[in-house]
């Protein structure tokens, strides 16, 4: 089996539709750009016109980061050899990322019968493989921070935003599901959080690299406002439950105040644009 398997070389059958990443950035400046022209808050509710929609596109986001996930687990099991190199994995690290890929192939499950229930089918949106990617870096700490505490740390906030959605919609089997697979992302993340500190904590400059790695991916997967921490953004930062996964409060302060930049960067472009187009 190869190891380091490009993005490009997943394995998916022709209901899948793959987008790039480029293309998810500016379905986040548009919604930048709609919310800014209407003065609407974006949050998901049930009294927002677009919310069954909007629900399900956010379900079949979830069942493709499961996808990724499970199968950027399952190379981390087998990308590294064991040891304690920066490029290998302790065989204990490879053991928890074994029972992340059981957590995360039954959130496959769970969501494919969420999406039924929703009356979403496998492919009615898009896929970007932006997970995945970060599952690639050849560094085994930028992995899991990349992985484990900034993309899995998003799936806190997004489960923890669908679980709210479930109660006020009174859906008690999507609230029931979001709750049960926001408990597992808990620790999925908590994992990443105690293995970052455990293989960094006698090279500090490595540490370092793997915090800046994750602030970048933070930060690009605020999504020009989509996560943040306030009512105006759709997806809130799940503040007690990232403190359960290992967040202190300065890291809290730092995904807050970088999603806030990313949302003003966003429209700022979006302005630029605008009189660029005007002017011509």
């Amino acid at each position: 089996m190869k190891k380091m398997l490009p993005p490009e070389e997943l394995a998916r059958d022709e209901r899948f539709v793959r987008v790039q990443l480029t293309d998810r950035m500016a379905d986040g400046r548009s919604m930048v750009k709609a919310r800014e022209a209407t003065g609407r808050k974006a949050k998901l509710t049930p009294d927002r016109e677009d919310a069954p929609d909007a629900a399900r596109a956010l379900m079949h986001g979830i069942f493709m980061g499961e996808i990724q996930a499970l199968e950027g687990a399952g190379r981390t099991c087998w990308d590294f050899e064991v040891g304690d190199g920066p490029d290998q994995a302790p065989f204990e690290l490879k053991l928890d990322m074994a029972r992340q890929c059981w957590d995360e192939t039954r959130h496959c499950e769970i969501s494919v019968k969420l999406g039924d229930w929703m009356g979403t089918e496998i492919g009615e949106f898009s896929e970007a493989t932006f997970l995945y990617e970060a599952a690639c870096n050849p560094d085994p700490v930028l992995r899991l921070t990349g992985v484990n505490r900034a993309l899995e740390g998003l799936a806190i906030d997004v489960f923890n935003t669908m679980r709210e959605f479930g109660a006020v919609s009174q859906d008690p089997m999507l609230e029931f599901c979001e709750d049960w697979m926001l408990a597992d992302e808990v620790t999925h993340v908590k994992m990443g959080s105690d293995w970052l500190r455990r293989l960094t904590a006698d090279d500090p400059e490595r540490q370092e690299r793997a915090l800046e790695f994750q602030r970048v991916v933070d930060k690009l997967f605020s999504l020009g406002g989509f996560r943040g921490d306030s009512d105006d953004n759709p997806i809130r930062l799940a503040r007690r439950f990232r403190e359960l996964a290992g967040f202190d409060d300065d890291e809290i302060a730092i995904l807050a105040d970088d999603a806030a930049e990313a949302r003003d960067e966003a429209i700022a472009r979006t302005a630029a644009a605008a009189e660029q187009k005007q002017a011509g």
